[in-house]
């Protein structure tokens, strides 16, 4: 799971995925569908779909990717 939650942040984050809100978008619809599909339980999908993409988020900026 945790390999293809990294498939789904690579293969949507572009130089500006932080500042713009469709691509973010795109990749929550992504997250929540690979925790429904391990069977991760529907109340606490929301949190770690945030958390996810906030770890992303950080995981870009220490790489020097973030662009703004």
């Amino acid at each position: 799971m945790a390999a293809e939650l990294v498939g789904i942040i690579r293969k949507n984050a572009g130089v500006d995925w932080t500042v713009r809100k469709n691509i973010q978008a795109k990749m929550k619809v992504s997250v929540k569908r690979l925790l429904k599909k391990y069977g991760y339980p529907p109340d606490k999908q929301k949190l770690a779909t945030e958390s996810i993409l906030k770890q992303a988020e950080l995981l870009c900026i220490d790489m020097g990717v973030s662009a703004v």
